[in-house]
């Protein structure tokens, strides 16, 4: 649990790698002056103790420039201006002065052999600095990792927990995993309220369409059947020819009504018991619907053409596929006119196309353009579209002033 915000925990997060990184580059810099003095003064004490019982004179002043090292007089010549000048060759540092009188350059020179350290040292102390730098970068950058991820904690949990859900299948398990009150009050806390919240209106959801699912199946269902039942007992009864007919389009219409209420379902059911893998032969299904749907052609000079090049078999769910085709078909069947041609169904390996024309001049040609499946060819369209996304298969209308194609591929 915490108490603060995240905002504020990372501002804090970075002030304290801030902090802890400049106090160790303090103490190494502090460190690095003291190592260079103390370096300094024992190199003098050394020199010293080298040439006891004289000590040497390592600073020296020189009004004249004859006075000076024969080293440093052709330099000395050249008057050079106020300043330190050093010389590393003769290992002279040299200071150049004004005089009392202010009549000339006064010089001092400062004897550094001796006291400067080797070129090897300057090697050995770069190879300690760089070094101490390394270490320090290196726990810089281990301190902030172990900060930074302290601080962003709860955000690398809740996505954890989050990543582990399957929102198709929610359990139990899901929702402790992502109870709002193991994130605190910060906005973690809220992200989490809020996904908590919603998988709990998923779930209340899942819920519903289960219970309606099996409700509506047998509610819906059940006048069906005693309606089909009523029919049937109809048609064994001595009946004139007026009212065959209208047995018939009750029939018809009785027919649809089941056929809509399946589709309905189909569509709603979450699960169905693994009938989406389920493999089944096209030909069978595609006839059925043209049976079903003769009847529409019945007062139309109209003669449906079956190519089969094929007879292939499709995974997914047969009630879907047939819902699907039977649409089509009866689409093709409603939308063509009286005398317009025949109407195509051609089976392939991996695709069913429905044509039927909608124009019977032959010489109006027009670019193809792809319908919209919500409206334009029959309000089923939409659901064929829904049925072929569930089962993974695809569809598409081509519709010009001529010819209407139905694809349906898998």
């Amino acid at each position: 649990m915490y108490r603060h915000s995240l905002r504020t925990r990372v501002a804090i997060a970075f002030a304290l790698c801030v902090a802890v990184l400049s106090v160790a580059w303090g103490f190494a810099f502090f460190g690095s002056i003291k190592l260079t003095e103390d370096h300094v003064l024992q190199h003098q004490l050394q020199r010293a103790s080298e040439s006891y019982p004289s000590m040497p004179m390592n600073f020296r002043a020189y009004d004249e420039v004859g006075h000076l090292p024969e080293s440093l007089r052709e330099w000395a010549q050249s008057n050079p201006s106020e300043g330190l000048y050093e010389f590393e060759e003769i290992e002279l540092h040299v200071a150049v002065v004004p005089t009392d009188n202010g009549q000339g350059q006064g010089f001092v020179v400062f004897d550094v052999a001796g006291i400067e350290a080797a070129s090897s040292d300057d090697w050995w102390w770069l190879l300690f600095i760089a070094s101490a730098v390394g270490a320090l970068a290196a726990l810089g950058f281990g301190l902030g990792t172990i900060v930074m991820r302290k601080a962003v904690a709860p955000v690398v949990q809740l996505a954890s927990a989050v990543a582990d859900i399957d929102p198709e299948q929610l359990t139990a398990e899901d929702h402790r995993r992502i109870e709002a009150k193991r994130f605190g009050d910060d906005e973690v806390g809220v992200l989490a309220r809020t996904i908590e919240k919603t998988f709990e209106r998923i779930s209340a959801f899942v819920e519903r369409e289960r219970y309606f699912t099996s409700s509506a199946s047998h509610e819906l269902r059940t006048p069906i059947t005693v309606i089909t039942g009523a029919l049937e007992l109809l048609e064994q009864s001595d009946l004139s020819p007026n009212d065959v007919k209208a047995l018939n389009r009750v029939k018809r219409a009785t027919l649809d009504m089941k056929t809509t209420i399946e589709m309905f379902l189909c569509l709603a059911r979450e699960t169905d018991d693994g009938l989406y893998d389920e493999e089944f032969s096209v030909k069978p299904l595609v006839n059925k619907a043209i049976d079903q749907q003769r009847y529409l052609l019945s007062r139309k000079s109209l003669d449906v053409d079956i190519d089969e090049l094929a007879n292939p078999k499709v995974k997914g769910h047969p009630q879907a596929f047939f819902i699907a085709v039977n649409n089509l078909v009866r689409n093709a069947f409603e939308h063509t006119l009286n005398a317009q041609g025949s109407i195509t169904i051609r089976i392939t390996e991996h695709e069913l196309l429905v044509t039927n024309q909608v124009n019977s001049d032959a010489h109006e040609q027009q670019t193809p353009t792809v319908a919209s499946p919500s409206h334009g060819y029959g309000l089923g369209l939409g659901i064929v579209q829904r049925l072929c996304e569930r089962n993974g298969w695809s569809f598409s209308l081509l519709a010009d002033e001529k010819n209407v194609v139905a694809r349906l591929s898998w």
